[in-house]
């Protein structure tokens, strides 16, 4: 199974709606490792990499977000897949 790394920029209502913490818990659950952090101007940044499949699950997850958010766009950008991470963790 191949390997996909991707970056994303999420934007829209993402800041303040628990968005963070419900990507790591969505990117744990499909097995998926990377990061997840606020950008100073309201977007969210992350860094994901595992089988494409599961990373393609997370896009469309991060293109709903929690409940409480109100996500406008996803910026997608393919990456070559790393070997700097194992797991996936909001960043501060």
């Amino acid at each position: 199974m191949a390997l996909r790394r991707v970056s994303l920029r999420i934007k829209g209502r993402v800041q303040g709606v628990f968005y963070r913490e419900s990507t790591r818990q969505t990117a744990t659950a499909l097995g998926v490792a990377g990061w997840v952090k606020n950008l100073p101007d309201g977007d969210v940044a992350a860094m994901a990499q595992g089988p494409g499949e599961a990373v393609e699950a997370l896009i469309a997850w991060c293109r709903k977000g929690p409940p409480a958010a109100q996500v406008v766009e996803v910026i997608v950008q393919d990456e070559a897949p790393g070997s700097d991470v194992s797991s996936f963790a909001v960043v501060r």
